[in-house]
């Protein structure tokens, strides 16, 4: 048991209203998970205003509010302290009550839109495969060294963040490599946590419908980076023109990476096959598994990181060639006639612009690209069309089908992606709504040679259809179709 006064360390308090010497046994933002000696922290939710339910969780007998409004009617037997954000305190108050365990370990955060799970589970898997007790914080799973957990978000909230730092702590890990959303900084998520070190991958269109502007989206992920202190280090992709921008403030060392132009770490592709690439990093060549451009810069952030945090090159390299590409993550199958299925959780037109270039730079002359994607409901529309335009201009045949539509109604979500088809690529795309059906009708479509892309969900291994979840593997469902080979010719 904490008392409140101590877990308030760091906040920016504006008022404190009664003794705030009193024991807190947990910490609460959620009225419905409240107890005697909790303290509930009012937030300001998308949804939900916290604030709403002070009056109820002081008539359950909590033990102290904190809240950016007073309530009208103050209960002398509660304490009540007011702050300027309820989330922020809540980051500190986390940090606090778990003892700061990032201060104990080596957390390395990576941001950006695309490649942050590849390369923190990689770096969780190289880290692990020469001796290191490390942790992982990543879209797909949560891992205390061999123990894993369930995901629910990208990047935790801060209480069960900081639970899952403490516990790979106590666990004896030396290790944490952990995806930064924008979302996550936003929500102060990552507040008060201690960083070795930060990584930024690269910034395309996402989540707009969260933030609004790209300029707004841009300043989530560079606040990252300013709050980084002197003692880590930033890890830069400067082949985007963004690289530059995200530590033109940070008190971090400054280390650079890049493919295209002279940097501190740097890559060249020797070789891109299906089956993996051949890259010059640093004047060393080494082979990976991983396939396309893409992963070209993932590889060069695990190799750079890898340096940064001690490891020596040679170990690190031949740690490299034996890592494997990540579930749902450019996934690639092949059935016995010859077609070949890469599943893959392009869900941004960059993401889905990356792998299609790269499928049509290694596949056969004679052979085509079919590809199957849809967008997401309750997300950024704006991207629907785009990504359309992207399939087709880049595919000899699209499938647009549901992603997972949510709250939405699919069909309106496909009108919208079509948009962006122009009048010659019409006839070379159909509209599927029933994303099994339309796997299966690519694979019908397919001959020996041909590719078939089916993109945008990965690793998920369900669909939600008006708020309902039920199970879909888009791996599972293309498996099942290249082992049966039941196609209707």
């Amino acid at each position: 048991m904490k008392q409140l006064k101590d877990i308030l360390y760091k906040c920016s308090l504006l008022r404190v209203i009664g003794n705030n010497d009193i024991p807190i046994d947990m910490i609460s933002f959620d009225s419905r998970d409240i107890t005697k000696n909790s303290v509930f922290v009012a937030i300001k939710g998308t949804n939900t205003d916290g604030h709403k339910y002070i009056d109820q969780v002081v008539n359950h007998g909590i033990a102290a509010v904190i809240c950016e409004k007073l309530p009208e009617s103050i209960d002398n037997k509660v304490c009540y302290v007011l702050v300027k954000d309820s989330s922020e305190t809540l980051g500190y108050m986390a940090c606090n009550y778990y003892d700061n365990p990032s201060d104990k370990i080596n957390l390395i955060g990576i941001t950006g839109t695309n490649g942050k799970t590849t390369t923190v589970t990689l770096l969780f898997e190289l880290f692990r495969s020469i001796g290191y007790k490390t942790g992982l914080i990543s879209t797909v799973k949560n891992c205390i060294d061999a123990k894993e957990y369930t995901s629910t978000h990208t990047t935790p909230q801060p209480l069960q963040l900081n639970a899952l730092l403490d516990e790979m702590v106590n666990a004896g890990c030396e290790f944490c490599f952990m995806e930064v959303s924008s979302h996550a900084i936003v929500q102060n998520r990552i507040t008060g946590l201690t960083f070795k070190g930060g990584i930024f991958s690269n910034l395309t269109h996402d989540h707009l419908d969260f933030h609004k502007t790209f300029d707004a989206y841009l300043e989530a992920k560079k606040r990252f980076f300013d709050r980084l202190s002197s003692d880590a280090f930033a890890l830069v992709n400067i082949d985007d023109k963004n690289g530059k921008v995200m530590v033109q403030n940070t008190k971090a060392t400054v280390h650079t990476m890049a493919i295209k132009k002279p940097a501190d770490f740097h890559c060249k592709i020797l070789e891109n096959q299906f089956d993996g690439l051949l890259l010059n990093v640093n004047g060393k060549e080494v082979w990976s598994h991983l396939v396309g451009n893409f992963n070209a810069y993932n590889i060069l952030a695990i190799y750079s990181t890898a340096l940064l945090l001690g490891i020596e090159e040679q170990e690190a390299l031949v740690a490299i060639s034996k890592l494997h590409p990540v579930g749902g993550r450019f996934e690639y199958f092949k059935s016995p006639e010859g077609i070949i299925g890469i599943v893959d959780y392009a869900h941004t037109p960059d993401a889905l612009k990356n792998v299609i270039e790269t499928i049509n730079a290694i596949r056969s002359g004679s052979g085509k690209l079919i590809t199957v994607v849809g967008a997401g409901g309750d997300r950024d529309k704006t991207k629907r069309p785009i990504m359309a335009k992207i399939a087709s201009e880049g595919s000899n045949m699209v499938v647009l089908t549901s992603d997972n539509p949510r709250s939405e109604d699919p069909d309106k979500i496909l009108e919208e992606m079509a948009e962006g088809i122009s009048i010659d690529k019409k006839r070379s795309c159909i509209t599927i709504s029933d994303r099994r059906q339309a796997i299966k009708t690519a694979y019908n479509l397919a001959n020996v040679d041909d590719v078939i892309l089916i993109a945008g969900k990965g690793h998920e291994t369900y669909q939600e259809i008006k708020g309902v979840r039920s199970h879909f593997d888009d791996r599972e469902v293309l498996k099942e179709l290249f082992v049966n080979d039941n196609r209707q010719k």
